[in-house]
């Protein structure tokens, strides 16, 4: 790094100049919260015995919508920082946890978490994590618990998030148990929006066709390009627990979903996995919806389930389809109840949809 570029609003400003970024105000409006962060690290330890450890400063709580730029500015402040940190999606993190805890239990620990968090403690002296988000009671407890030890320690957390602390695990099962947590996290980290007035995640579709038709090599390649343009080529699977079981995600990344019709309607879901998943992704591309009628009826049931999930939760849906959202149905006993399910789906096509 460029010895006078050291702050994160100057490293912000050098890329701005380059043409590597576009100024963006909430963006800007946020880099002294890391900058805070980052000095206060980066301060030298004060020599003497009696010397107490400087306090560390406060996290960082970044949230907002979908495609604001929150990853990217994590990604510059990790680099940015010269002491020991770790940037980690915190879906991945939390499956770290449990596997360390039950490995403590294979040794017969009775606190299981207290090793796994020590770990974690002595390994760093900065966490930053990204897409928090709680869908399970079991993750709700242990996380609780993980971030007072992480904070008694004078480890610092910054996070991004798409929804603000007190709508995290919104609906949750014995939610009232979740709530010291929040109030933890308000305490002890800055909670910053960042209502950035512009969607990059949006702007990268607006204006492209979200429904492709019919199912062929030119609409695959259409929804690879939108797929590309969204993530990067930088997704993974990835893993929901509801209510202790899984739901398996072929691609995951930032908040964008892709899975075909078969993975989310061909397997015995749920409403409360269809929940999950709109409560995970903000974007969702879906391929392969084939023909339905009686032949398919319990995939088609879960088809309507999953669209209800989506268009109540407002989530930005592309997908592939055999028929326009009239013709997908094409006869049974399901016909009439799917007329709402084809509106939805028109409606969802709407250029402002998700917003």
């Amino acid at each position: 790094m460029h010895p006078l570029m050291i702050t994160m609003p100057q490293i912000y400003a050098a890329k701005v100049a380059s043409g590597e970024l576009t100024a963006d105000p909430a963006q800007e409006a946020v880099m002294p919260e890391f900058e805070r962060i980052r000095a206060a690290l980066a301060a030298p330890a004060k020599g003497g015995w009696f010397r107490k450890a400087p306090e560390p400063p406060k996290g960082l709580y970044l949230w907002g919508g979908v495609g604001r730029g929150k990853s990217m500015l994590m990604d510059m402040f990790a680099a940015s920082l010269d002491v020991p940190n770790r940037r980690v999606h915190f879906h991945a993190f939390m499956q770290e946890i449990h596997a360390g805890m039950h490995a403590a239990r294979q040794q017969g620990v009775e606190d299981a978490l207290a090793p796994v968090a020590a770990k974690v403690v002595n390994d760093v002296r900065l966490l930053a994590f990204d897409e928090m988000q709680i869908t399970d009671i079991t993750d709700a407890m242990i996380v609780g618990r993980l971030f007072q030890a992480l904070f008694e320690a004078g480890v610092v957390v910054v996070t991004t998030s798409n929804r603000v602390p007190n709508d995290l695990y919104k609906d949750g099962l014995n939610r009232q148990l979740f709530l010291p947590f929040i109030d933890l996290l308000n305490e002890r980290m800055v909670v910053h929006q960042l209502s950035s007035p512009t969607d990059y995640r949006q702007d990268r579709i607006a204006g492209s066709p979200v429904y492709f038709t019919p199912i062929d090599a030119t609409t695959r390649a259409q929804m690879d390009d939108i797929w590309e343009g969204l993530t990067h080529g930088q997704a993974r699977p990835h893993t929901l627990t509801v209510q202790k079981r899984q739901v398996h995600i072929p691609a995951f990344h930032n908040g964008v979903a892709r899975a075909s019709f078969f993975d989310l309607c061909g397997n015995p879901l749920g409403p409360a996995d269809y929940l999950a998943l709109a409560e995970a992704a903000r974007v969702l591309m879906l391929e392969d919806i084939p023909q339905l009628s009686r032949q398919n009826f319990n995939e088609a049931k879960r088809f309507v389930t999953l669209i209800d999930a989506l268009y109540e939760a407002r989530v930005r849906l592309i997908c592939s389809a055999a028929a326009a959202p009239e013709f997908l149905y094409v006869e049974g006993e399901g016909t009439f109840e799917f007329e709402r399910t084809a509106s939805r789906l028109r409606e969802m096509q709407s250029e402002d949809w998700g917003h």
